[in-house]
């Protein structure tokens, strides 16, 4: 089996309430609970993107659905593959945006070391945060929104390049729709979070 990711969003106040080796775990048991209805497999299936859960912890934290991927933190990794074939036949204020948007989110930078979780918040002891794979704080939400908005009106200029340098036809994202809908669901967790303040995790179970 492959990396799953799951991702949130999550108020940052409610998870501060406890200490930084218990907010991992805060979520994940909230996330977990029965009274969610998250786990009802009974229940008619959920119509779009976000699953929003029952219970105490209702106003805390919602699950978003990433369409088509199972799951399955592949399509994100190969989205980050493409924008490295992409990104030096881009202009440089679509490189400067995206490269900052996938760099904060999924992708591992040309020299492979950038780091998807703010430091700090969750506890630094890999065996608390086990399958901690991103962790935005609200401030550095608004920033990777703030890049998003200036990055998706030109996404559509970059359809030639992609196609040229980027695509894999029956590959993972290797056509430019599917690039561009990854791309347009982090941006919808981007944006929900930043209206309300949140931050957003992904985890992997």
């Amino acid at each position: 089996m492959g990396l799953d990711i799951t991702v949130m969003i999550a108020d940052w106040e409610w998870l501060g309430d406890v200490s930084p080796p218990e907010r991992l775990a805060r979520l994940r048991d909230a996330w977990y609970a029965d009274e969610t209805g998250l786990w009802d497999f009974d229940a008619p299936p959920v119509s779009g993107d976000w699953q929003w859960p029952q219970g105490p912890d209702a106003a805390s934290f919602a699950v978003h659905d990433f369409p088509h991927t199972a799951g399955s933190f592949k399509a994100h990794f190969w989205a980050g593959q493409r924008w490295e074939c992409l990104r030096g036949h881009a202009g440089p204020e679509a490189r400067t945006d995206l490269d900052a948007l996938l760099l904060g989110l999924i992708w591992d930078g040309p020299d492979g070391e950038a780091q998807h979780t703010d430091p700090g918040f969750f506890s630094d002891d890999p065996k608390i945060s086990y399958g901690l794979l991103v962790a935005r704080s609200p401030d550095r939400v608004r920033e990777l929104a703030s890049a998003w908005e200036r990055s998706r009106p030109r996404l559509g200029g970059l359809r030639e390049a992609f196609t040229e340098h980027a695509a894999a036809p029956g590959a993972r994202v290797g056509e430019f729709h599917v690039f561009v809908g990854l791309l347009e669901g982090w941006g919808r967790v981007l944006d929900e979070a930043s209206r309300r303040g949140w931050g957003v995790v992904g985890v992997s179970e």
